[in-house]
């Protein structure tokens, strides 16, 4: 028996037993993985090419490159909802898409501060509750961000000042009694700048529970049963980096739509910025050959025309990764 053969197992006619074949990655796999895989390469170059032009500026400590690695990895396990690989089932072109946009916002999947969800035939880049908090800190001067619940019992009073219209808790004070995960009644964050200035956001439970509404789960997983507390922390400061995020002079870069609009992300994301670096939209990659589409005035008035003459698309009900169903919505 040859060394190749060894540990096979075969039929008494000498052909691999159908259990054998079943383990040996079909050519198909073989072929996508390795088409997938180049997608990741191209995605490098691009990004690296991007940096030399002066296109892209990433953060110091971040690492394009081990990003990309670890994605790699975790893509090799995610599925979709009926449990197929998604580097099977999702086109080049989306993977591709996914990664830029994970690169460009400065994500580490390793981290958490990213995930990877399949819509249909689409892989889709979600950012976490721990990435928007840390593009808050890199791109809008969040220096500090804190968060508390109020619950039943305790004592919480909030001003608004009527020139700046910005909130301030005047008081909050409760005892050791009042801590009750089903008597949270809201949740409020407080974000201290760079420049001094104290941003305070405030959401109460219907609030809270209505942004958990628009999750995949609807605000019914465990992590929100068990630790509705926790995850209304989340939720409020989630909310309070995302009104920073979008203030914010690479505001477009971080952009994220509502959960009911996630089918069409791809679509939308075709505009560009302006010709700063990190102001630029890098544009859809297809089938990883990189091709820039210019910004010039007859491009976006014709891509506004193309838009508008083009029918609505239908519907489509998006697929959740299964292994994202404690995810938040912030």
């Amino acid at each position: 028996m040859t060394q190749a053969n060894q540990g096979q197992m075969f039929t008494p006619n000498g052909q691999p037993t159908q259990q054998a074949q079943n383990q040996q990655p079909t050519q198909t796999q073989q072929s996508v993985a390795v088409a997938q895989k180049d997608v990741v390469d191209s995605v490098l170059a691009k990004i690296t090419k991007f940096e030399e032009t002066g296109e892209l500026v990433l953060p110091s400590n971040y690492s394009a490159a081990n990003a990309l690695k670890s994605a790699w990895l975790i893509l090799q396990e995610t599925v979709d909802r009926n449990n197929r690989p998604a580097l099977e089932v999702c086109s080049k072109e989306s993977v591709a898409n996914a990664l830029l946009d994970m690169v460009v916002q400065g994500l580490s999947p390793i981290k958490k501060q990213c995930y990877f969800i399949v819509y249909g035939t689409k892989l889709q880049l979600m950012r976490s509750y721990l990435g928007t908090l840390a593009v808050a800190k890199r791109v809008a001067g969040v220096k500090v961000a804190a968060a508390n619940c109020v619950y039943e019992g305790d004592k919480f009073v909030y001003a608004i000042d009527p020139a700046t219209g910005l909130k301030k808790i005047v008081e909050h004070s409760q005892s050791l009694e009042n801590l009750d995960v089903n008597k949270v009644k809201g949740a409020y964050a407080i974000l201290a700048m760079d420049d001094g200035r104290v941003v305070v956001e405030i959401m109460n439970i219907n609030q809270i529970k209505q942004a958990w509404m628009q999750g995949a789960t609807k605000g019914a997983s465990p992590a929100h049963k068990n630790f509705s507390d926790e995850m209304a922390k989340k939720t409020v400061i989630g909310r309070a980096c995302k009104l920073l995020i979008g203030m914010s002079d690479d505001a477009a870069l971080f952009d994220e739509p509502d959960e009911t609009e996630r089918d069409t992300t791809a679509e939308l994301r075709n505009e560009q910025l302006s010709d700063n670096a990190n102001k630029k939209k890098l544009g859809n990659i297809e089938d990883a050959k990189f091709e820039e589409v210019k910004n010039t005035t007859d491009s976006v008035r014709q891509s506004a025309q193309a838009q508008q003459s083009a029918p609505a698309p239908t519907p489509v009900q998006p697929e959740t990764n299964v292994n994202q169903s404690t995810k938040d919505p912030y």
